[in-house]
């Protein structure tokens, strides 16, 4: 492709774009019925992974929230002091973190918050921390 042809192509790309529309957007749809949370980046479908939400009497909330405050290291205050890596708080002490209790993943086990897998939850706090919680949406349904 020639200079003229590729910078054509970049002008219509940029024309074609939602307004307002950010590179660094992204949103993390949790899903409570199937237990999964897809992860888009900058529009398009990155990640797909099993997750464990609240369990019978400790529900996760739902509704499309943005993160509130961001620990790479944090421990429960409330439960044992659980180790919780990777936090994103996005609801008072509700938050999408790390979890040991792998066995679990893919069923509700926690007392509301979103567990992850500790490696997806470190890439999950990387692309928000790049992204900014301003442009990061964390949508979750049941």
């Amino acid at each position: 492709m020639t200079r003229i042809a590729a910078a054509i192509a970049c002008l219509c790309l940029l024309l074609v774009a939602p307004a307002g529309a950010k590179a660094s957007d992204v949103v993390a749809y949790i899903d409570i019925s199937t237990q999964r949370m897809n992860v888009w980046v900058d529009g398009a479908p990155r990640y797909n992974w099993p997750v464990s939400t609240g369990r019978r009497g400790h529900g996760t909330p739902s509704g499309t929230f943005r993160p509130q405050r961001m620990h790479k290291r944090y421990f429960s205050r409330k439960y044992y002091n659980s180790p919780m890596p990777y936090s994103i708080f996005f609801h008072g002490g509700y938050a999408i973190h790390g979890t040991n209790d792998l066995n679990r993943l893919g069923r509700p086990a926690s007392h509301g918050c979103i567990r992850l897998h500790p490696g997806n939850a470190a890439r999950l706090f990387s692309l928000v921390g790049a992204a900014g919680k301003a442009n990061t949406r964390i949508v979750i349904t049941r």
